[in-house]
């Protein structure tokens, strides 16, 4: 969705919850006569036209075309049955019972008038009302094309607009908690002030320009402060973007080890359910499974895979190369290591040959006869019990700090943070404009190249926000979202 592609005001609707079981669903529409036209199929046509907005309407969904139908209008009046014609069919179906939610421009989501219809949540019901919709003169909604009219008309800038997409795609209560922050505009808050820094500078520099005064050097036309101040400012805004991104894609934890190390049951405990089976007969795991885990609110990708030892069984075989696969391609390999039993030459060369960070976890610490094998130089060893929870906490520190090492984490919603890799692409055009600036104007060039490099740092954060935005970028960003936002 482009400008390019944009027919303005034009009614869209769309189905705007999953397309599943549930108690309720939602059926949204937005543009230039979207309540008129929802008032054609709605059952009080008078009071949805009347309605205020921010107001609910109750009434019934209604097909005057429909043919055939289990319930007429006439009787959700408590009229009786409707009459029939010579063919049987009901000149006025009732679809669904329904609540309306009217919203009037520009006090709406998208900025335009808007109605949002409540209904059951049957996967027919809702299908049935928005095909009813789209014959009564709406066009389906393309892929993020309400936040896209949001955009346009001013109701939100791209910095919120793209958090939209990351609370859904969140993972962990952190994760969301950031994505939160953006929504409610602590990221364009932080552009907005380094933004004003800049303009005050080039303001000054201007003054200068029309009136010149006798200067030693370029450098002491202005006061550099306030440039210094958005230098650093916009330096922890990029490196913000790794931790933000840790928090948004995750991470890769594989479990790996021989055959009854405890990988499985570390696995359940993790994830604080029965989603892998557990037996003491050997190869019980022949394939992987995967599952998404929250460790100290940091999302992971958490492998359970087959043990590790020399087989003939075919099946067998092919899961452990598939376990030795998915070991090389992780973040963190906690290696598992039956803690009554210790370690052996199989565990020794493969922790040796590993080139992914590697955490030992000896299992079973609640056994009595539990031992381990600290003698390993450099060796991270941890002993858990995956039955009583026993260093799980001492286990996710040490991931934990695997994972940021070199990072910077915020764990606080206000503190501002980039939110896509198209974000900090901009920021750190904009860091390198600014400190050209300062290059600039200390080799002594003129005031119009220290201005040129701040009016490019201004487009820079423009983009950020959405001021400066290729159509093409705006494509991109809108065509990931679903159809409902």
């Amino acid at each position: 969705m482009t400008p390019a592609q944009y027919t303005p005001e034009e009614p869209i609707s769309s189905i705007a919850t999953a397309l599943a079981p549930a108690a309720l669903a939602i059926v949204r529409t937005s543009g230039k006569g979207c309540i008129e036209l929802v008032s054609k199929v709605f059952s009080r046509p008078k009071a949805l036209l009347e309605a205020a907005g921010n107001t609910l309407v109750y009434g019934w969904i209604v097909d005057k075309d429909f043919g055939e139908c289990a319930v007429s209008l006439a009787e959700t009046a408590g009229a009786g049955r409707a009459n029939s014609g010579a063919s049987g069919k009901q000149t006025t179906c009732a679809l669904d019972e329904v609540m309306l939610a009217v919203y009037r421009a520009p006090k709406s989501f998208t900025g335009e008038d808007m109605v949002e219809i409540f209904c059951h949540g049957g996967p027919a019901v809702v299908t049935a009302i928005q095909n009813l919709l789209l014959r009564s003169g709406f066009r389906q909604a393309n892929r993020g094309e309400y936040t896209f009219r949001a955009y346009i008309n001013g109701k939100t800038d791209l910095t919120k607009a793209e958090a939209v997409k990351e609370i859904i795609d969140s993972h962990t209560d952190t994760s969301r908690s950031h994505a939160a922050g953006r929504l409610a505009g602590n990221l364009f808050e932080e552009i907005d002030s380094i933004k004003k820094l800049i303009i005050d500078t080039l303001a000054a520099i201007e003054v200068e320009i029309e009136y010149p005064e006798d200067e030693e050097t370029i450098a002491d036309s202005f006061d550099r402060a306030d440039i210094e101040l958005a230098v650093q400012r916009l330096k922890l805004l990029v490196d913000s973007w790794k931790g933000e991104k840790l928090y948004q894609d995750g991470a890769r934890v594989v479990l790996a080890g021989r055959t009854n190390a405890g990988k499985s049951s570390l696995f359940n405990a993790i994830l604080k359910e029965e989603r892998a089976i557990v037996s003491d007969i050997e190869g019980t795991t022949r394939d992987w499974l995967e599952s998404w885990a929250s460790i100290n609110g940091i999302p992971v990708r958490l492998f359970d895979t087959a043990g590790l030892r020399r087989t003939d069984d075919v099946i067998e075989a092919q899961g452990v190369e598939l376990s030795r696969n998915l070991a090389s391609d992780a973040d963190v390999i906690l290696y598992l290591v039956d803690g009554t039993s210790g370690m052996n030459q199989e565990d020794k060369e493969f922790i040796e040959q590993a080139k992914e960070p590697v955490i030992v976890v000896y299992t079973k610490s609640d056994k009595e006869t539990a031992k381990t094998d600290n003698e390993r130089k450099g060796e991270i060893a941890i002993s858990i019990s995956s039955k009583t929870g026993a260093g799980l906490s001492d286990l996710f520190s040490e991931i934990t700090k695997i994972l940021t090492e070199g990072i910077s984490l915020s764990t606080e919603r206000q503190q501002a943070g980039l939110g896509s890799a198209r974000q900090k692409e901009a920021v750190a055009n904009a860091l390198e404009s600014v400190q050209h600036a300062l290059i600039s104007a200390d080799d002594n060039y003129t005031l119009d190249a220290v201005v040129q490099d701040l009016e490019d740092a201004l487009d820079s954060l423009g983009e950020v926000t959405g001021d400066v935005t290729p159509d093409d970028v705006l494509g991109s960003i809108f065509a990931n979202f679903c159809v409902g936002k």
